[in-house]
């Protein structure tokens, strides 16, 4: 048959792999940013207290500046870093009533 000699053929030439690249080309993971936006329910102290109590690190006069962000500029980003703890974030502070942006990239 004319297909197993073209098989052998192609069996009996000797098939090389490319080569490797010896360099590496790193890309970073992109960074997620947890945003709190303004609203009329939530009170200072309570952004305030969710900011020390779930973000990681979290100063007291640090969430101080970001709930004054928050209420000056309607919004601030309280956090970033990978998406996994970005969403865990994202979620405490959800749950916990503050009213969040939409994760995104940084």
């Amino acid at each position: 048959m004319v297909i197993s000699a073209a098989l052998r053929a192609v069996s009996a030439a000797s098939i090389q792999a490319p080569e490797k690249s010896r360099q590496v080309t790193r890309k970073p993971y992109p960074n997620y940013k947890v945003i709190v936006l303004d609203d009329d329910f939530n009170t200072f102290q309570h952004v305030h207290d969710c900011l020390v109590k779930y973000i990681p690190a979290m100063t007291s006069d640090r969430a101080w500046e970001l709930t004054n962000q928050v209420h000056f500029e309607g919004q601030a980003i309280v956090w970033a870093g990978p998406q996994e703890q970005a969403e865990l974030y994202h979620q405490q502070l959800s749950r916990a009533g503050l009213t969040m942006a939409p994760i995104e990239t940084a």
